[in-house]
């Protein structure tokens, strides 16, 4: 492609900026972890990432890893990547409506759960349980998702995406449902002091707030994109009936996950055009406040017995233990060897402490291969 061609084309990527909000995030903003000579690149950085995001193997893990509701043997309930693509959609709804960088949007909604463990909440729970008393150090998904692209892809190289991408993956939890979000400046300096903060001082991991509107608009977007969702497979699996919502929510809302997400999207875009914030109505936010708490108590709490519980925690303690073992011993047989540290960055292997490589590659894991993992190592020791 020749030098002209190649400006006309990356100036049609463009052209749809000129119409952004003067809140929006430009793509000449963009600023990458590392600096890189992007060299007869005609994709603009946001939509760059977004590539760099769908072709690296943790978001192809995606496809095996629990929404809600692990090892059911029904095909129609939602797996984590139904949900980020729904977020996507939804995020993007907004964003064109009120004239954002539907290029970031994506990037961020599509990365947003890729620190999610097996067994969703619940392996993040125990993985949390174990670093804090192993390393000291909290464990939370959004917090994973960053060291994921930052870090870990790539044979532990990262994928160097841009920090606006990287701050909406970390900023992005619905489970913390505010009225309205106001975007916040960072450095990229400052974003990484913040980033190791979330490690050590749980209230700024639960503080923590987007640097851009597209990063407000993807954390709304997040309980969207699974609060009516959830309520579907839930029903599909028998545990909660509709009628059992509350009526004030079911008035407010709808009862349906096509409404409720019409519902609130329409009241986003109604309350946060031309504002350079995102802001949901008063009547609004408080039946989605409600909902998410009928959906913890009626779904949520439910979706795992006692039984369970205990299984996944005796587990994947078990697991983190003989990965562990396997690394001290440096077993290059061992399956944290064949899969995950074959072809490793020595500096990685150098500088990272051995719990902390078992609980990435734990955390990576899907559903299935989890389980495979376990089984294998108590047929080992059986064999014993």
């Amino acid at each position: 492609m020749n030098t002209l061609m190649l400006e006309e084309v990356k100036n049609n990527f463009l052209k749809k900026e000129v119409i952004l909000s003067p809140d929006a995030c430009h793509s000449s903003q963009a600023i990458r972890i590392r600096e890189e000579e992007e060299k007869n690149e005609i994709r603009p950085p946001f939509y760059h990432d977004t590539d760099r995001i769908i072709h690296a193997p943790s978001y192809t893990r995606y496809l095996n890893k629990t929404q809600v509701f692990s090892f059911s043997k029904n095909d129609h309930l939602s797996k984590r990547i139904v949900h980020v693509q729904l977020v996507s959609k939804i995020a993007r709804t907004i964003g064109r409506s009120l004239n954002l960088n539907e290029d970031l949007i994506e990037a961020i909604a599509l990365g947003h759960d890729i620190g999610h463990t097996p067994i969703g909440h619940v392996g993040e729970a125990i993985l949390n349980r174990i670093s804090k008393r192993e390393l000291g150090e909290i464990f939370a998904h959004n917090v994973q998702g960053v060291r994921v692209y930052k870090d870990l892809e790539n044979h532990q190289t990262g994928c160097n995406l841009t920090i606006q991408v990287l701050d909406g993956i970390l900023c992005h939890n619905g489970e913390l449902l505010s009225n309205v979000y106001y975007p916040i400046t960072k450095t990229k300096e400052s974003f990484l002091e913040e980033y190791e903060s979330c490690y050590s001082n749980e209230k700024i991991l639960k503080q923590v707030r987007p640097m851009t509107l597209e990063g407000c608009v993807v954390r709304i977007s997040d309980i969207i994109g699974y609060i009516g969702r959830d309520i579907e497979d839930a029903i599909e699996i028998g545990v909660i009936e509709r009628e059992e919502i509350p009526k004030n929510i079911q008035k407010v809302l709808g009862v349906e996950n096509r409404k409720i997400v019409d519902t609130l999207i329409r009241d986003i875009i109604e309350n946060s055009l031309g504002k350079p914030y995102i802001k949901m109505s008063s009547s609004v936010y408080e039946a989605l406040f409600e909902l998410k708490e009928f959906n913890y108590k009626h779904i949520y709490l439910k979706a795992n017995t006692k039984e369970q519980l205990d299984f996944y925690e005796e587990k994947m303690n078990l697991l983190y233990k003989e990965c562990l073992h396997d690394i001290e011993t440096n077993n290059k047989k061992s399956s944290i060897y064949q899969v995950y540290l074959k072809d490793a960055n020595p500096e990685y292997l150098k500088n990272t402490d051995p719990k902390r490589i078992a609980i990435d590659y734990i955390s990576g894991m899907t559903d299935e291969f989890f389980m495979e993992s376990i089984q294998k190592i108590e047929k080992e020791t059986m064999k014993s």
